[in-house]
């Protein structure tokens, strides 16, 4: 292991609720560093309230002279040496000086032995951003580069990389996921084995992955992941396997659907200002992975993707299912993807039909998803074939019909009509039930398409003669 030396570098203040967990085990005669995220971001000039410690005292002896300085604790991890500390509300993880035995199930160590010594400590860390630790009066112990690697904007494994993925195959994600957010370069013997053990992510939890990959969409980095982790991010999400490398045959297309994708991810990124939620940013990944299934050829040799947008919008399902995602973000990136390719021009009833769609798919969240939706149609056009991407500029045009019509309060939902489910059933004389909704329905589409207004007593005639 390197020589451990001691750096001087100015820091920030580390947290008083955290120097007061520091003081009190130190005073007892313990060793104690604050270690982990808010050493890196400290040194980035980033704020952090997120403080753990590590100290060369058993859990036991931590608990009680924490206790004893009238600190309240928690004994949330014991197995791995852990309590947590809470002072003015805040929590400090304080952890034992500890180094870890193999790994059986890639994920969690079959053996943790406590240690004496706070570079051992650092060694079984991940990344050398990760594995520095810092103490007000000693300053920043940094064995490993970290600091150098800060500078250098690069994400390392700390020792040998191949050893670190096999121990927990989850920091294969979590590199990337650091890269992304950090806007850091993988090291190349550190991508080299990223590469080569991704397959190994088939070992960690869905839930675990589902998280890691959530962070590096939300990043607003993925079209980098795309174009350097492309091995990292099919084994996290192995839907998108057949789209690598898949030729569209299409004058429309001149990339495969892999990279036509990654054009469509930056673009997103650029016509949003790199400030896209994280729906369109999953949508943008997601808008053709149904295109392979759909693939067929026509007599005159011409790719065609029929029925694709619904394809994936069901693959997208499975998805979020798989990787255990949250439902109301599944529900808006299904319905960007189910209709990122239908036809919408700068009309009152395009529009209102594109937002009546939107509002059956998602209640209540039409009006932002109309112009996330737009902005997804001008990433997919500026990723088609050069003499294709005028259709971004229609997009422009829409987006004021779109503004225009919503100034207007113009009807999209049941809810905006002029009569009420109380007018359909007292026009029929019936007992309330489904059928009010789909009388409404129907009334809603004659209104979107322009076949009918807005008007109490015109949609009155119109119930009477649709009743019958």
């Amino acid at each position: 292991m390197p020589q451990a030396m001691v750096d001087t570098t100015p820091m920030p203040a580390v947290p008083a609720y955290a120097l007061r967990v520091v003081d009190a085990l130190e005073a007892a005669g313990h060793e104690a560093w604050v270690v982990g995220g808010w050493v890196r971001d400290a040194l980035l000039g980033n704020p952090s309230h997120d403080v753990d410690v590590t100290c060369d005292a058993l859990w036991q002896d931590s608990a009680r002279v924490l206790r004893a300085a009238g600190i309240e604790v928690h004994e949330t991890g014991t197995r791995h040496g852990t309590v947590t500390a809470v002072v003015d509300h805040k929590p400090v993880e304080v952890t034992t000086y500890r180094v870890e035995g193999s790994y059986s199930d890639m994920r969690h160590p079959d053996q943790v032995l406590f240690v004496t010594s706070v570079e051992d400590d650092l060694a079984r860390r991940d990344f050398t951003v990760n594995a520095m630790a810092y103490h007000p009066t000693r300053g920043l112990l940094d064995p490993f580069g970290g600091q150098r690697d800060l500078a250098l904007g690069v994400i390392r494994a700390v020792g040998e990389p191949e050893r670190r993925f096999s121990e927990d195959a989850l920091r294969i994600l979590r590199a990337v996921r650091f890269a992304c957010r950090m806007g850091f370069t993988i090291e190349p013997a550190t991508a080299a084995a990223l590469f080569q053990m991704a397959p190994n992510l088939a070992h960690v939890s869905r839930e675990r992955i589902g998280s890691e990959v959530d962070g590096i969409v939300r990043s607003g980095r993925l079209a980098w992941a795309m174009s350097a982790c492309q091995e990292v991010l099919v084994a996290a999400i192995t839907e998108m396997a057949p789209m690598v490398g898949f030729e569209q045959r299409s004058p429309y297309h001149c990339h495969d659907v892999w990279r036509h994708t990654a054009e469509v991810v930056a673009g997103v990124e650029a016509f949003s200002g790199c400030t896209a939620s994280p729906q369109l940013r999953w949508a943008s990944i997601l808008h053709d992975i149904g295109k392979p299934h759909t693939f067929t050829v026509g007599e005159n040799g011409q790719g065609h993707f029929y029925g694709h947008p619904a394809a994936g919008a069901k693959i997208a399902h499975c998805v979020f299912r798989r990787l255990a995602l949250p439902g109301d973000l599944e529900r808006q990136v299904t319905a960007l993807v189910r209709y990122h390719d239908r036809p919408v021009k700068a009309t009152r009833h395009s529009v209102l039909r594109m937002l009546s769609d939107l509002d059956s798919a998602c209640p209540g969240q039409a009006r932002g998803l109309a112009f996330e939706l737009l902005v997804l149609k001008r990433a997919d056009a500026m990723g088609k074939a050069p003499s294709f991407r005028g259709y971004a500029c229609e997009v422009d045009k829409v987006e004021a019909m779109l503004r225009e019509t919503l100034s207007g309060h113009a009807p999209f939902r049941t809810n905006d009509l002029a009569i009420s489910g109380r007018d359909v059933i007292g026009a029929a004389g019936l007992k309330p039930g489904p059928w009010v909704g789909e009388v409404l329905e129907q009334c809603l589409r004659e209104v979107v398409h322009g076949r009918l207004d807005n008007d109490r007593e015109a949609q009155l005639r119109w119930l009477a003669g649709y009743l019958g």
